[in-house]
């Protein structure tokens, strides 16, 4: 009878408390900060379209807009750190911050570092009518600071390329920070805005289409996908003979999340980023995908960190 009683009260304290679900157990959601169309929205999709098979849950996108990502960052800060609200963000996830001084979150602190994603250099674009066709031409419209640029944001990768750009070659230019790359060139293909940064995987389909013209890559060579298209370090421009600039991306979550889960989700996307058919449709967007260990991911926004923040506040950068 003690016996029977005994694992009656097991069977109790287990229906009281049942084992744990293995992680993950329920849909996953990537928060992707900035409007569709552009480069975090593109990766995202790519990773997450692969990730729903390796993990066996679904793994849904959702966009969120605003203040340069920061709004759908500090909604993934603020979420319980399981593993099922994940972000996918860029170096500018380091910028952002700095620039406007009163981040709901401080990055290195607020978030679980995953696994980088994916790199990619930026390019310049104009309308197709544009005469603009060299580097050349577009640092000698700089000089005034009155032509106006698109780029996807405040704080953006887009537009420290800009400025960065101006840096080194002693230019200033009107600056149109858009919410997200995808709405930058809607207006620039509708002759709004005539010129562009954005990185390539995003605007490979317009280039492609001949919606927009590419002036110069800042890539380290030429890309086999616009082999017509000349690097900034070749333009002869004084102050870019040594130009190269990337974006790169990063998948985090919450800070806290338990290390078990973190160690999934890196295996996981270890899978993801070393699929041929991923690693194919990233190169077929000009982008080169690689996984890094969480404790890589880290040393890597903080190498961000330590570059692009001082130029920050030497230009004196604010939020309009």
């Amino acid at each position: 009878m003690r016996f029977i009683a005994a694992v009656a009260g097991a069977l109790a304290l287990l229906a009281v408390h049942p084992a744990a679900a293995e992680y993950p157990d329920k849909p996953i959601r990537i928060m992707a900060p900035y409007a569709p169309g552009g480069n975090i929205d593109v990766t995202s999709r790519i990773i997450a379209d692969r990730l729903k098979d390796v993990l066996g849950v679904p793994v849904l996108v959702e966009n969120k807009a605003g203040a340069s990502g920061m709004i759908g960052s500090d909604v993934v800060a603020r979420a319980a750190p399981d593993g099922y609200t994940l972000l996918v963000s860029a170096n500018s996830l380091v910028a952002v911050p700095a620039i406007y001084g009163n981040a709901p979150y401080d990055w290195r602190t607020a978030f679980t570092p995953i696994s980088h994603i994916q790199r990619v250099p930026a390019v310049l674009l104009v309308t197709p009518n544009s005469p603009i066709k060299t580097m050349a031409d577009f640092i000698a419209l700089g000089r005034d600071g009155k032509f106006a640029v698109a780029d996807s944001g405040i704080g953006t990768t887009n537009h420290l390329a800009l400025e960065l750009i101006g840096e080194a070659t002693g230019t200033k230019y009107t600056l149109i920070h858009y919410k997200g790359s995808g709405a930058a060139s809607i207006d620039v293909i509708a002759g709004q805005v005539t010129a562009q940064v954005d990185q390539v995987n995003a605007a490979l389909g317009h280039i492609k289409g001949g919606k927009m013209r590419a002036i110069a890559i800042s890539s380290t060579a030429r890309m086999p996908e616009l082999p017509d298209v000349p690097t900034m370090k070749e333009s002869g421009v004084k102050g870019l003979e040594t130009f190269t600039f990337s974006t790169f991306t990063g998948l985090f979550g919450p800070a806290k999340m338990p290390p078990e889960v973190v160690a999934k989700l890196n295996a996981a996307m270890v899978k993801v980023l070393k699929d041929p058919a991923v690693v194919k449709r990233f190169a077929d967007l000009t982008a080169e995908a690689y996984p890094t260990t969480p404790q890589e991911t880290a040393a890597m926004f903080d190498a961000e960190d330590k570059a692009v923040v001082p130029l920050i506040k030497k230009l004196g950068i604010k939020p309009e």
